[in-house]
C-alpha cells in the first residue's frame, strides 16, 4: 500500500477514534469527511506541543479515550514534565528500528549482551530500550538484556562479569556518556566485540572513528548506530550501515553536504519506515505523522531537517562519483540537524534556554550581566564535550574568574532544580557548565543592533 493512502487512513481513524484530535480539527474548521486524498491531507493544520498536546487532557489524547499501559515523561522548557502513554503494541512497533539495528550487528546468530546505559526510571529512553531488547529475545534473536543505567561504577562492575559468556556486547547510550564509560578504562573493551547504538545527539565521523578505535572495531559501519527518536512518539529511524556508508563520504566532501542538505552542519542521516512514521518536510523543519499511545497527525517538532526519497540519494551521489560499498534497506532518509535555534544536546538532555536565563537572574549575579548570552556544546581535540555558555557582562561590570564561578555555580544549580532530563542524564562531572564572559556587545557573540540568538548548533 501507497504509504501516502495509508497516512490518509490513519488520519481518518484518530479524527473517529482520538476525542482531542476530534475537537482540534472542529476548531480549525476542518470536516474530516473532506480529507479524501494526500492533497487533501497535506492542508491539514499542524499540531505541536503548544497547540495540542499541552491544551487537551491526557486521555483526550488517547484513542477512545483511554491512556496506554505505561507513561514515558520529558521535561520542557519551564521544567513542566510532558507525559507520553506507551503500550505493548508501541514497543512492537519501535522493536523493528531495534532488529533492523541488531541485523547489522549479526545478533540474529551471536550471543549478544544488551547493555542499556540510558537513564532509568519515567525519562523516555531506558525502559522503552529495555523493552525493546526484550522483544528481540521473544522473536528468538539470542540477546540478554541488563540495564545498569547511567551508572558508570554499575556498568564497570557487571559488564566484565557478563561479557565473556557473549560473542558480542552492544552500549545503548547517549554518545558523550558511552565516551566517558570506554575513556574511563578497567575494562578490556576490545576483548568483548563492542557495538554502540547511541541517540540524543548529532555526533562526528571523526568521532565515530575514535570510538571504533578504542573499541576494536574493525567496521563502525557494521558496529555502530544512531537512533533519531523523540519523548513524542519513541525511535523515528535509525542509521543503516548503507546510511553511516554516506554519512562517511560526505563527512569528507562538505561541498557536497551542502549541496544535499542545504548547510556545511554534517547532520544525523538515518533510514524510516513510510508505513509506520511517515515524515514531510516544511520550510527546513520536520513533521511526522505516526500512530502512537498519542497517535500524532502531522506535528511539528520542530527539528531541523529534511527527507529524500532512496533512489533520489542514490543518484545524487552517483552525480558525484559515489557508489556506497554496502546494500541498505530501500526506504527514504531523512536528516536531522536537531533543534538548534531553541536548545541544545548534552549527554541526551535537552538544554534550554531559559533554563540558563533564570540562573542568569539571581540577585548574586544578575546585576554584573545583561542577561544575554550563548549556550553551545563544544568538543575538544579527544572529543570529549562539554556545556559551554558565553555570557555578556553589563556595562561598567568587569569579567573576572570570580564572576565566571558564581554565574556558573547559578545556573548549574537552576539546571538541576529545572531540568530533570539534565539532572538524571549527565554525569556530576560533566554539568557544572563552562561560562566564559564577553565585554557589552562584543561582536562575535552580542553584536548590537542584531536579533540575538542564544543557541549555537
Amino acid at each position: 500500500m501507497d504509504p501516502r493512502d495509508e497516512v490518509v487512513g490513519l488520519f481518518q481513524r484518530v479524527a473517529r477514534t482520538v476525542p482531542a484530535y476530534a475537537e482540534f480539527l472542529r476548531a480549525h474548521d476542518v470536516d474530516p469527511g473532506t480529507i479524501r486524498s494526500f492533497d487533501d491531507f497535506t492542508g491539514l493544520p499542524l499540531t505541536t506541543k503548544d497547540t495540542y498536546t499541552r491544551r487537551y487532557a491526557l486521555p483526550d489524547l488517547c484513542r477512545d479515550g483511554k491512556i496506554g499501559d505505561m507513561i514515558a515523561v520529558s521535561s520542557g522548557s519551564t521544567g513542566e514534565p510532558s507525559f507520553w502513554p506507551r503500550s505493548a503494541a508501541d514497543e512492537k512497533v519501535i522493536a523493528e528500528r531495534f532488529a533492523q539495528v541488531f541485523d547489522a550487528f549479526g545478533a540474529r546468530e551471536r550471543r549478544t549482551l544488551a547493555v542499556v546505559c540510558f537513564a532509568l526510571g519515567t525519562w523516555v529512553g531506558g525502559l522503552f530500550s529495555l523493552a525493546c531488547c526484550r522483544h528481540l529475545a521473544a522473536r528468538g534473536y539470542p540477546v540478554t538484556a541488563v540495564a545498569p543505567g547511567n551508572n558508570p561504577a554499575e556498568i564497570q562492575r557487571v559488564v566484565p562479569q557478563l561479557a565473556p559468556h557473549f560473542d558480542q556486547v552492544v552500549l545503548l547510550g547517549y554518545p558523550p556518556f558511552l565516551k566517558d564509560v570506554v575513556d574511563a578504562g578497567g575494562v578490556p573493551w576490545a576483548s568483548y566485540d563492542v557495538k554502540l547504538v547511541m541517540a540524543g545527539e548529532v555526533f562526528s565521523e571523526e568521532w565515530r572513528g575514535l570510538m571504533a578505535r578504542r573499541t576494536g572495531m574493525t567496521d563502525p559501519r557494521f558496529a555502530t548506530a544512531s537512533l533519531y527518536g523523540t519523548a513524542d512518539a519513541g525511535v523515528l529511524g535509525n542509521e543503516t550501515p548503507l546510511s553511516i556508508d554516506i554519512r562517511r563520504f560526505l563527512a569528507g566532501r562538505p561541498d557536497v553536504a551542502r549541496e544535499l542538505f542545504g548547510d556545511p552542519r554534517l547532520p544525523t542521516l538515518v533510514q524510516y519506515d513510510p508505513g509506520v512514521r511517515f515524515f514531510e518536510e516544511l520550510d527546513g523543519t520536520l513533521l511526522f505523522t505516526g500512530d502512537n499511545g498519542v497517535p500524532l497527525i502531522r506535528y511539528h517538532i520542530a527539528d531541523e531537517g529534511g527527507v529524500t526519497k532512496h533512489a533520489d540519494m542514490l543518484g545524487f551521489l552517483a552525480g558525484h562519483g559515489f557508489r556506497p560499498s554496502v546494500e541498505g534497506p530501500d526506504l527514504p532518509f531523512v536528516h536531522v540537524f536537531g533543534r538548534s535555534h531553541f536548545t541544545v544536546s548534552y549527554y541526551g538532555a535537552n538544554v534550554y534556554p531559559e533554563n540558563v536565563s533564570v540562573g542568569l537572574e539571581q540577585p548574586s549575579v544578575s546585576e554584573s550581566v545583561t542577561g544575554k548570552f550563548v549556550l553551545e556544546v563544544t568538543e575538544d581535540a579527544d572529543r570529549d564535550r562539554r556545556l559551554q555558555i558565553t555570557v555578556e557582562v553589563a556595562p561598567g561590570a568587569t569579567p573576572s574568574p570570580e564572576l565566571a564561578e558564581r554565574i556558573g555555580e547559578s545556573v548549574l544549580t537552576h539546571l538541576l532544580r529545572l531540568n530533570s532530563e539534565f539532572a538524571n542524564y549527565v554525569p556530576p562531572a560533566k554539568r557544572r557548565p563552562v561560562v566564559r564572559l564577553r565585554d557589552t556587545g562584543d561582536p562575535e557573540h552580542f553584536p548590537p543592533g542584531v536579533k540575538h540568538r542564544y543557541t549555537r548548533p
